[in-house]
């Protein structure tokens, strides 16, 4: 049976994660690939990373490249390429950058790997994985956001902690895009089957799930440089597992959704059933009416994100 072939594109703090947590998990051959002017980087952490796996007990080959060519035939491409934003930079300098990035990597995923799963970690994560859509042409099963793994797992992570519990026993989720605006779902949320609100005072749920909307910006706040990557690497090797061992996972992810949730063709968090086809199915849940209200909050958000992309993309395409 040959192994999968997974790309990760980006050999920054999350790529790297990422290709380190997919190794450690033997979920195939891995590809670590970023831009010619960093050298041999690519390389040498694929070689390093290579080189752990006789003392953890993992068997699985890694690449480092600059060659998109190298990446041919992937079954699975992770992209977490982009800049973080930097002092003096506006949201619309880091949009119109990272579109321009993705735009290109993306194109490089439908020359050499034209059957594969896409991934988008890049930030802004919601328009991200709009652009890379657009640009391989793919169905829209076939490329998808890492975002709700993510904000679920510091979700559950404030909740264990709160409670003094296991983590494992903490189950939840949330809708909507990636950042501020997500929706955390407290009537969807349950520790070892017992409904949080029976467990905790709203008032103390409504100020975890605050947290959970700004784990990544508290975070940035403690390292003071850089911004979070074990986490978020981990999000993403899960859903890579989801596919490449076809699990069918019922996991929040950032999906294209239409006539679903009433969103109208953009890509928000919403859950899912992820398995070797990518986005299986879209689960459509009952919100009460302060989670519609959210959602829909959180939806608008989305599309004035990727109206402004796509106004930036075509003055830059004029320019």
């Amino acid at each position: 049976m040959r192994r999968a072939k997974i790309t990760v594109v980006g050999a920054g703090n999350v790529g790297a994660t990422t290709a380190h947590w997919c190794a450690s998990m033997e979920l195939g051959d891995i590809v670590l690939l970023d831009i010619p002017q960093l050298g041999d980087m690519p390389k040498g952490k694929a070689l390093d990373l290579m080189q752990s796996g006789p003392i953890m007990g993992f068997d699985s080959n890694l690449m480092g490249t600059s060659d998109y060519a190298d990446t041919a035939d992937s079954d699975v491409v992770v992209i977490t390429a982009g800049i973080p934003r930097k002092p003096g930079m506006s949201r619309d300098d880091l949009l119109s950058t990272n579109a321009r990035i993705v735009a290109s990597v993306a194109e490089q995923v439908k020359k050499y790997s034209p059957e594969s799963i896409v991934i988008v970690v890049s930030n802004p994560l919601d328009a991200m994985v709009q652009q890379a859509q657009l640009s391989t042409g793919f169905p829209h099963h076939r490329v998808m956001g890492q975002a709700g793994v993510l904000d679920t797992a510091r979700y559950r992570t404030f909740i264990a902690m709160e409670l003094g519990c296991s983590v494992e026993d903490v189950s939840a989720m949330l809708l909507g895009g990636h950042g501020d605006t997500m929706v955390p779902m407290p009537s969807c949320t349950s520790v070892g089957g017992i409904p949080l609100s029976q467990l905790l005072p709203a008032e103390r749920i409504n100020q975890l799930v605050d947290r959970a909307r700004h784990g990544g910006a508290e975070i940035v706040s403690l390292l003071k440089t850089g911004s979070a990557y074990y986490a978020p690497a981990a999000a993403t090797a899960q859903m890579v597992e989801a596919i490449v061992k076809d699990k069918k996972r019922l996991i929040p992810c950032a999906a294209y959704c239409d006539k679903e949730y009433g969103v109208g063709g953009y890509y928000v968090g919403v859950p899912v059933i992820l398995g070797k086809n990518g986005v299986e199915k879209i689960i459509e849940l009952d919100l009460t009416g302060q989670e519609k209200a959210d959602f829909q909050k959180s939806v608008d958000a989305v599309r004035e994100l990727v109206k402004t992309m796509n106004g930036l993309m075509v003055q830059a395409a004029v320019s």
